[in-house]
């Protein structure tokens, strides 16, 4: 797969590859719904810290309340989805990624 065919560039010839399309398919299965999730999470966040005041200023232990519990957890989340990410990248993605590298001879 070292040249590509009549006109076509190296990346059209690859991503026409079964092995490109399971990559993207793998790819896109993992970040799409987890982007989803994590942006509902946040405006969930926003709009109770906008509308649910009282809920928000619930106050946990001592000066510690709902609304920076929420705000904490953000970054845990955050953290959280990068850290699967890495584990699923590395499981799913960069041998598919590595085989189709070596086919195309980089």
């Amino acid at each position: 797969m070292s040249t590509a065919p009549e006109g076509l560039s190296v990346y059209e010839e690859v991503r026409s590859t079964p092995d490109f399309v399971e990559l993207r398919h793998k790819f896109r299965s993992f970040v799409f719904p987890l982007t989803v999730a994590f942006l509902a999470w946040y405006l969930l966040y926003v709009v109770m810290s906008g509308f649910a005041r009282d809920f928000m200023a619930i106050q946990l232990l001592g000066n510690i309340n709902v609304a920076l519990v929420f705000g904490l957890l953000q970054f845990v989340s955050t953290f959280a989805i990068a850290y699967f990410y890495a584990r699923y990248a590395g499981a799913k993605l960069d041998p598919i990624a590595a085989k189709i590298r070596e086919e195309v001879g980089e």
